[in-house]
């Protein structure tokens, strides 16, 4: 027979162990120490092949996980915050959001998503605020490049970033400032050596075969994130394939005569109706960008994201959770969307309804989706080249730095039937 004390010290056990089933990632604004690295413990959990419940709209978007002492231990040491809560408390959280009157889901995460990161070689995390943010959440990564792409590699991927690439074969149109520039001149000849390797002539044709591949890639299933020129510089190489859009600085020989009227608008995914920028010594590519023509001052430049059907809408809410609305806005070389460019079919979830921009979108090409954000760093204003990193310890509950993570959690969703 166990003595009294021991006795009563294993009631003790089972009764904790009975009360504390389930761990809480709070996300709201006061309940999270950080909010960024909250998505990394998630992620690392899913690897550990833990199930996850993304409990929209609650408390800022918050993650409930199992109790287990790993999962506490991993928090602990990234400095997550975290509440344990019992099996009564877990269920009348989930019972409060299943209600009919609250504008709340839960969607499960069942597997973590594998994440290639389309960049070119040499680049650091630093380079690119998803490299960054991945790299401070600690969710791993696969770097691959125009090769791996043109080779199927991205078979091997749920999740694809776009690193700020030019698709349209104009070098980013860095010409009229930096043609003299060492690391543009060097830019250049690696871009040709890897087109020439590669079987192409041109480096235009080689990047229209790659975003090719992306599209190819969107359409049987994949999830595609893209920000500041990646965007429309995408967008703008599948509307001009077959035409050449480059001058002869740039590819050696001229552009096709008229061929503003060659564009095809049926073939992009996201623009349309957009007016390509002729001039080489522009540091444009298409009047979709706002950036030469924003009349707002940078202490009040923010967008605002929308609100959407928890419960109809889970996709487009999982891509908004955040612990605020109103998000600061940031510069880029395509800084934001034109509002009247973005197609009829593409939701716009945070827009600048002032400067008639739209900042944040998604839509579905196929099988896939893809989600567009613009500008270049949330925590960097106006970033310019050679510019020093952005430190994200400094910046551990950043609203804007958010809306990337979620774009990284949410193809983890999407074995669920999803209604939108």
């Amino acid at each position: 027979m166990l003595p009294k004390k021991l006795t009563i010290f294993f009631v003790f056990l089972f009764v904790t162990a009975a009360k504390a089933s389930m761990i809480l990632l709070p996300m709201d604004e006061t309940g999270q120490q950080n909010h960024l690295k909250a998505y990394g413990i998630t992620y690392w959990a899913l690897d550990k092949q833990y199930k996850a419940n993304w409990l929209l709209n609650y408390r800022g978007g918050s993650f409930l996980l199992p109790d287990a002492e790993e999962i506490r231990r991993e928090c602990q040491i990234r400095g997550v915050s975290f509440e344990i809560l019992s099996d009564g408390e877990a269920n009348s959280i989930l019972d409060e959001i299943s209600s009919p009157s609250q504008n709340m889901e839960n969607v499960v995460l069942e597997k973590a998503p594998k994440i290639a990161v389309y960049t070119p070689t040499g680049k650091q995390p630093w380079d690119d605020a998803v490299t960054l943010v991945l790299t401070y959440a600690e969710i791993p990564y696969t770097t691959i490049y125009d090769t791996e792409v043109l080779n199927d590699g991205l078979l091997l991927y749920d999740w694809l970033h776009l690193h700020h690439e030019d698709f349209t074969g104009q070098y980013g149109k860095f010409f009229g400032a930096y043609r003299n520039a060492p690391w543009y001149i060097e830019q250049k000849k690696e871009a040709e050596e890897l087109a020439a390797s590669l079987g192409y002539n041109k480096v235009s044709d080689e990047k229209l075969a790659v975003a090719l591949k992306i599209r190819d890639f969107v359409i049987g299933g994949g999830f595609m994130f893209a920000m500041c020129s990646a965007t429309d510089s995408f967008d703008i190489a599948l509307s001009a394939e077959g035409v050449d859009i480059c001058e002869p600085m740039f590819d050696g020989d001229p552009s096709s005569p008229n061929y503003q009227s060659k564009i095809d608008y049926n073939s992009t995914f996201a623009f349309k109706d957009f007016i390509l920028e002729r001039n080489p010594m522009q540091y444009e590519f298409s009047d979709i960008d706002t950036t030469n023509d924003r009349k707002i001052l940078p202490d009040v430049d923010y967008f605002t994201l929308m609100e959407y059907s928890a419960k109809w809408d889970p996709i487009p809410t999982m891509l908004c959770q955040n612990h605020t609305q109103l998000v600061k806005g940031f510069m880029g070389q395509t800084t934001a969307f034109r509002g009247n460019l973005v197609k009829s079919n593409i939701l716009v979830m945070g827009e600048n309804k002032q400067n008639g921009e739209a900042r944040y979108i998604h839509g579905t090409k196929g099988k896939g989706m893809f989600t567009f954000y613009g500008g270049h760093d949330p925590e960097d204003y106006q970033h310019r080249v050679g510019d020093a990193p952005t430190v994200l310890d400094l910046h551990p509950n950043s609203p804007g730095y958010r809306l990337i993570l979620n774009n990284v959690l949410f193809p983890a969703a999407r074995k669920k039937k999803l209604k939108t």
